[in-house]
């Protein structure tokens, strides 16, 4: 009973989106924001769960175009459960039961 509960729990808590550091100042030419360096974002704004208005932001979800190094239909909003990791493979924010776990990474 305990390892089923175990399993949901998990289970529930294993969804991962991407984060993507993006340059708002370059549009993609269908769309969406070119992607940057991971460096250029602050990984502060993840953790306090705000959007920055600068040059550089975390857009969330989407999918990138390869051809063009573009993201688009995600959300500047992070989702408010699940792990959340940079587009290099960072985990960011540690989700899970409650989603409130968070690191730096």
């Amino acid at each position: 009973m305990v390892s089923a509960l175990s399993l949901t729990l998990v289970a529930c808590g294993s969804k991962t989106t991407t984060a993507w550091c993006v340059d708002r100042t370059l549009p993609g030419s269908k769309g969406g924001y070119r992607v940057v360096p991971d460096s250029y974002c602050d990984k502060r704004d993840i953790e306090r769960g705000t959007v920055s208005y600068g040059r550089y932001f975390w857009y969330y979800g989407g999918k990138r175009d390869g051809s063009t190094g573009t993201v688009s239909g995600g959300s500047s909003y992070g989702p408010s459960k699940g792990k959340i990791k940079s587009s290099s493979g960072h985990t960011l924010v540690r989700g899970g039961f409650g989603g409130g776990g968070r690191s730096g990474g």
